[in-house]
């Protein structure tokens, strides 16, 4: 009986164990069908979109850049397509390996892997990143026949943005460069839209035009779904949504003007603006010296950089926009305009003018060319009296000076279109109380407003901004932003979008006012500080003449070029408009640390004019003689500017100048007969000194 009971107890475990693991069984395979209706049915539309994206991949289709034209079509940027070999650095084990083993098929020069080692700091591991650009067919053949050997390792095409004309405006029209670390990040503040437009970009316009109308110039980036093997190679593709190029900017700037001043300047430093007053277009935009956008596009090397950055003539200050400067005796036109539109005086009153102005116990000097005796206003400019302005600022005063001159633009940015515009500097009372921090620098002393008078002291501007107040003043008041894109071209339409200059509201000049001023200039080109330049010219102009110091002189010491180092010498500067009566350009130019106005920025002034209004073009000679400042009035067969070919640049290559083509049969111009000397620099006391 006992032996039942145990049996009995026995088969009662056995059957609990039984059910206990068929009850986990059961339960293994509730949970096994749980997971399974949770994979299948619950996560079915993630992991199918999941495993859909490991067979296929979306690739974004960067857009072809627009392209960038003068006023005349002729083409200033572009592109073209070449071949990269490309590492992608989360594929490759060795990258040192790979790099030295890669250099055996192909060159890779230490100015390539440099570059690459800047874009690897700046990158993510899985892009890929060029180690070798513009492949040849040969070097393409000796690579792809080792492919196997080169995981991670591949051949793009990619597009890569020319400059044709090299160095020829390149500050307009700035440069392209690889998207840094900074600008990746604030693309992140972009909206969504803005951002997926950049997918696959890895280049953005830097400086110039091509930054300022970087939104126009990119184009729409498409997106094409390809098909994967296991090893993530394209298969085939699936579908596409190609992109859009970007659109085309014309320009209001003549390309070949725009090389003929570059060319006048040769080695020497400056700017020049020149401005329809009629509708404030741009049609000349120069910034000497200039440098080579080319060598941005694929990432400069050090040993460039270094040679343009550390470069003592600056040769990456776009002058004309970011140069400011004194004006010297170009500012007294418009002192003149302020002095009859303020009533402070008037054209006939004549002023003694005994070479020499006192005042608060200093006095202030005028050229060693210049003649005593009494002056009116138009005598004054003419002959470019300094005694007559010091007089007329100590007249009008600081403040006065400011409010008349400031609607002509003059020490405020013009509103012009392309980024980087800087004031410039047109002194009131209030502006020293706010340049200044300590109390004594932010008094304004009487005897500083003498200097400004004749453009010294604090004044402070840039080409652009005289340039567009001579379009201003010749106009009789019409004012405008000055535009450099006069259209943009819809790559996909053709369509043409006009982009007018914004015109502002006019001064009230009056134009008895206007024609005093326009007189008097234009008497400076006939029998003033200019009127050796302009000889035999068949149009009639108005010019003033400017030398502005770049340094102060203590008082008693005499200037002497000589005796300065060169880039402390006084600046030639030059204003002009043409034709008098009906002006159509109006223009500024500078040229550093070269002496007297009439000596190198007339000369240069004389042929930007002859080109726009006569259509002529300087034989080789004259513009020998004006890079060295011997320029008068032209010399030698003038040209048809169609008949000089542009410079050039090749794809990747070094640029080439082609021989002009030969001269045309014309008759040389006249002989200059002689003419009053041009004016010195003058001395006056440097700001802050008077009492």
């Amino acid at each position: 009986m006992t032996e039942l009971k145990d049996l009995g107890r026995e088969l009662d475990r056995f059957r609990l164990r039984i059910l206990a693991a068929a009850a986990f069984v059961l339960f293994g395979f509730a949970l096994l069908t749980a997971r399974l209706v949770w994979l299948q049915v619950v996560r079915h539309d993630d992991f199918a979109a999941q495993a859909e994206a490991n067979r296929t991949a979306i690739v974004p289709i960067v857009p072809n850049r627009g392209r960038i034209l003068d006023r005349h079509g002729v083409v200033l940027a572009n592109n073209y397509t070449a071949y990269t070999l490309e590492i992608t650095p989360s594929k490759v084990r060795d990258l040192e390996g790979t790099i030295a083993a890669l250099g055996e098929l192909v060159e890779i020069r230490p100015s390539d892997r440099r570059r690459f080692r800047r874009q690897l700091e700046e990158s993510k591991s899985f892009e890929s990143l060029p180690i070798r650009n513009r492949l040849t067919e040969a070097e393409m053949a000796r690579f792809i026949a080792q492919r196997y050997r080169f995981p991670g390792v591949d051949i793009k095409a990619r597009l890569f943005r020319h400059y044709p004309l090299g160095e020829t405006a390149s500050h307009l029209l700035g440069y392209i460069g690889r998207i840094n670390q900074a600008e990746k990040q604030a693309m992140e503040d972009w909206e969504e839209d803005a951002q997926a437009n950049y997918r696959g970009t890895e280049y953005i316009g830097k400086l110039g035009l091509e930054q300022s109308y970087e939104t126009e110039l990119h184009g729409r980036t498409g997106v094409e779904e390809v098909e994967t093997s296991a090893g993530g190679r394209a298969v085939r593709r699936l579908a596409s949504r190609p992109s859009t190029p970007g659109n085309t900017l014309v320009l209001s700037v003549d390309i070949r003007l725009q090389a003929l001043v570059e060319r006048l300047y040769g080695d020497r430093r400056g700017a020049l603006v020149a401005i329809d007053p009629r509708n404030g277009e741009v049609l000349a935009f120069v910034s000497k010296p200039t440098f080579d956008p080319n060598l941005f596009v694929d990432g400069i090397d050090q040993e460039n950089w270094t040679a343009l950055n550390e470069n003592i003539d600056k040769p990456l200050l776009n002058r004309a926009l970011r140069g400011t400067y004194p004006p010297g005796s170009t500012f007294k036109p418009f002192m003149a305009m302020a002095a009859l539109n303020s009533g402070k005086r008037s054209a006939s009153t004549v002023i003694m003018d005994n070479l020499t102005y006192s005042f608060g116990g200093r006095t202030f000097g005028s050229p060693e060319t210049d003649r005593p005796g009494p002056k009116d206003m138009r005598a004054a400019i003419v002959s470019s009296s300094n005694v007559y302005f010091y007089s007329l600022a100590n007249e009008m005063g600081v403040d006065l000076i400011h409010e008349q001159l400031s609607p002509f633009g003059l020490g405020r940015k013009t509103g012009i279109d392309m980024e980087g515009e800087v004031t410039g500097d047109l002194p009131s009372t209030e502006w020293k109380r706010r340049k200044f921090r300590k109390p004594e620098q932010q008094k304004w002393y009487a005897g500083e407003t003498i200097s400004l008078g004749i453009g010294q002291g604090y004044n402070n501007f840039t080409m652009l901004q005289m340039a567009n107040a001579m379009a201003t003043l010749a106009s009789g008041g019409q004012r405008f932003k000055p535009r450099l894109v006069r259209e943009v071209q819809d790559s996909v339409s053709g369509a043409q979008r006009e982009l007018s200059s914004e015109a502002l509201a006019p001064l009230p000049l009056k134009p008895e006012h206007v024609a005093v001023i326009r007189d008097a200039m234009h008497g400076v080109t006939t029998g003033g500080t200019s009127a050796r330049v302009f000889a035999g010219a068949p149009y009639a102009s108005g010019g003033k003449t400017g030398t502005a110091q770049a340094v102060g002189v203590r008082g008693g010491e005499k200037y002497s070029a000589a005796r300065v180092a060169e880039h402390l010498r006084d600046h030639s500067l030059y204003v002009a408009f043409a034709p008098v009566e009906e002006p159509r350009v109006a223009l500024a130019v500078i040229v550093e640390n070269a002496g007297w106005g009439s000596g190198a920025a007339a000369p240069i002034a004389r042929r930007v004019l002859d080109y726009l209004l006569l259509g002529i073009y300087p034989s080789e000679e004259d513009i020998a003689l004006v890079r060295e400042g011997k320029g008068a009035a032209p010399i030698g067969t003038p040209r048809d500017p169609a008949s000089v070919p542009l410079p050039s640049v090749g794809e990747g290559g070094a640029p080439s100048v082609p021989v002009p083509a030969p001269a045309p049969s014309a008759p040389s111009a006249p002989a200059a007969p002689a003419a009053p000397a041009s004016e010195p620099a003058t001395r006056p006391a440097r700001p802050g000194s008077a009492p």
